[in-house]
């Protein structure tokens, strides 16, 4: 464990080893192989010459000017919690519910109580988290281009003053932008899932499985397999101008260190949108699958592998294609299909 004074604030990096480092490249020139990457890369200064990025190294009320500038007036979610949270958004003592509090207001406030936070830390915690660009911000993309929109990405805006969010995992590629402030993000493969130790997933602070682990204070008694994930750990300190590219299922904590903290982000999937979202599976499998015996359970493992996992190239050619039914080619109809079929199968 090392200590450093960064940022006006002392940094604690307790785990992880320094992500890889790519200098040099703009937004509007990426390459496919970094868009592709099976692991993360920061990427320094991506978005150093945006005019919001630009607006925000110069002052905080010049940043603030910008954004209420393109402000659309819609509403957004502000999420809260007291000082003795030390900023981080997860469950209350006993897990049943959430230790944080969530109003709808506008920007305008959110960004007033930032700035009275900023003069007393006895007001806590304030945080808006994936409020969509398009709709809060709408001439945004334009004045900070990404050349990425042939990917049709989801870009959204998060901003607060110092938060911990735990870490999760979200099934689309995402670029993070860094605006404002300085960010620590703690990254781990999927495989860690196990180590990680994860909370309920009907009842999540934002819609994702997390991990319970507190990354500030890590309790090795009541989570010891999160040494092993420890061994696994990437770290990206990101300051304004970087831009982390995020593969898709890679666990990822997020520390926001200063009083006014801006990021935006860029979701895309290589998926058609028919498709479900595969956290669908983890559910029916609980209803359908977990508690068979274990003999059972290895049997349709092996199912799984040859309808799912296996190489599904000419796997049903003995069987005429009209005849192929939902084993043939997932388009719209066939997705159509399907959800008929396993709406009628759970309601009977």
């Amino acid at each position: 464990m090392c200590c450093l004074v960064c940022f006006g604030v002392i940094v604690m990096h307790k785990i992880g080893k320094p992500v890889r480092v790519i200098s040099g490249i703009r937004y509007d020139q990426i390459p496919d192989e970094i868009l592709t990457s099976d692991e993360p890369i920061l990427l320094k200064g991506l978005v150093a010459q945006w005019p919001v990025v630009q607006a925000g190294l110069s002052s905080e009320d010049e940043l603030v000017t910008y954004l209420k500038a393109l402000y659309s007036g819609s509403k957004v979610v502000l999420y809260r919690c007291d000082k003795e949270k030390s900023g981080r958004y997860f469950y209350d003592d006993d897990y049943r519910g959430l230790g944080f509090e969530s109003e709808v207001t506008s920007l305008d406030q959110v960004l007033n109580a930032l700035a009275a936070a900023k003069e007393s830390a006895d007001l806590g915690s304030y945080y808006v988290g994936s409020t969509t660009v398009d709709e809060c911000l709408p001439l945004f993309r334009e004045k900070n281009p990404m050349a990425i929109d042939t990917l049709n990405p989801l870009v959204s805006i998060w901003l607060g003053n110092a938060s911990r969010i735990a870490a999760h995992f979200d099934a689309p590629d995402n670029l993070a932008c860094c605006v404002a402030g300085h960010r620590t993000f703690t990254l781990f493969p999927i495989e860690q899932i196990d180590n990680l130790y994860v909370g309920p997933i009907d009842l999540t602070p934002s819609g994702q499985m997390i991990s319970t682990v507190d990354f500030k204070n890590p309790d090795f008694e009541k989570h010891p397999k999160f040494k092993q994930a420890i061994e696994h750990a990437l770290v990206a300190q990101m300051e304004p101008g970087d831009a982390l590219m995020l593969p898709s299922m890679w666990w990822h904590h997020v520390e926001s260190h200063d009083t006014f903290n801006v990021l935006i982000n860029y979701w895309w999937r290589c998926a058609s949108s028919f498709m479900d979202a595969p956290i669908n599976l983890i559910y029916h499998a609980i209803l359908t699958l977990r508690d068979l015996p274990e003999r059972e359970k290895k049997a349709w493992q092996t199912v799984l592998d040859h309808f799912i996992f296996d190489d599904q190239t000419s796997k049903y050619n003995h069987i005429p294609k009209p005849a192929q039914g939902i084993l043939g080619e997932l388009d719209e109809m066939n997705a159509r299909r399907i959800r008929s079929l396993l709406l009628n199968k759970l309601n009977r």
